[in-house]
């Protein structure tokens, strides 16, 4: 990283969400501390606030939408920063998350890094999870996921940090996956290299789930159709043989 340039890059998407992302970055200004700099993608065409923070922000304009994982890996290939996070632009936050999970990001086996993420209303959200099995995966489609899950095999995309040449180097997203389990594909390669999914304790933001696989059919279906892939992958199959090797 050059000298003077931020330590943390964050990704930024919106789909029309512009309201949210000046609250998420008025937000980082308000509370972060460590430098940072911004890569918001614009989805698909729409009016952006006002764009004066303390930190630099990088306006990119998708000609055509792309997925989730499309979108954080082209952001990912133009950042100069050593940690790179994606953030949902309706994550909020109360306090600065980024000194923990960087110190997490400092142990050598650790691959990615979560905060603790809880609801407006302070209840916990299950962004961690074990490795899914079809199974739950269907339970949790159809029914109210339950308690975020021990210990942790994989975490939510509304948050994650990497190390930046972490990231590049196992390929980043599967921009295959245009929506769900992209995060949870990644984090299972990571694990297949021997590193590490950890949460930070110490750093708490605040998501809302929207579950909008069960009010949308489109994102039902799309929805299912990763979970098709991802169970097909030989990722899954990998680390399934593998942790069940351990046991």
């Amino acid at each position: 990283m050059r000298e003077g340039a931020p330590r943390i890059a964050v990704s930024i998407v919106s789909h029309g969400q512009g309201a949210l992302v000046a609250r998420l970055l008025a937000d980082i200004a308000r509370f972060c501390h460590t430098p940072v700099q911004v890569v918001l993608t614009v989805n698909k065409p729409e009016v952006l606030p006002d764009l004066a923070y303390p930190f630099p922000v990088s306006v990119v304009r998708n000609a055509a939408p792309r997925g989730f994982g499309a979108n954080h890996n082209a952001a990912a290939a133009i950042i100069d920063a050593d940690v790179f996070c994606v953030v949902n632009p309706d994550v909020r936050l109360t306090n600065d998350p980024f000194p923990p999970l960087i110190m997490l990001l400092d142990e050598p086996d650790v691959g990615v890094v979560a905060p603790v993420v809880v609801g407006s209303q302070g209840d916990a959200q299950d962004s961690r999870r074990r490795l899914p099995t079809p199974l739950n995966a269907l339970r949790r489609l159809i029914a109210r996921p339950g308690a975020a899950d021990e210990p942790v095999d994989w975490v939510a995309g509304m948050f994650m940090a990497f190390r930046t040449a972490t990231f590049r180097a196992v390929g980043g997203f599967d921009p295959a996956y245009h929506l769900y389990y992209e995060d949870c594909e990644l984090c299972c390669r990571l694990r297949i290299a021997g590193l590490r999914v950890a949460v930070a304790a110490d750093a708490v933001i605040i998501h809302d789930g929207q579950r909008t696989s069960r009010r949308r059919p489109r994102y039902f279906l799309w929805h299912v159709q990763s979970a098709l892939r991802f169970f097909r992958s030989p990722t899954y199959r990998q680390l399934r043989a593998r942790l069940r090797g351990r046991a």
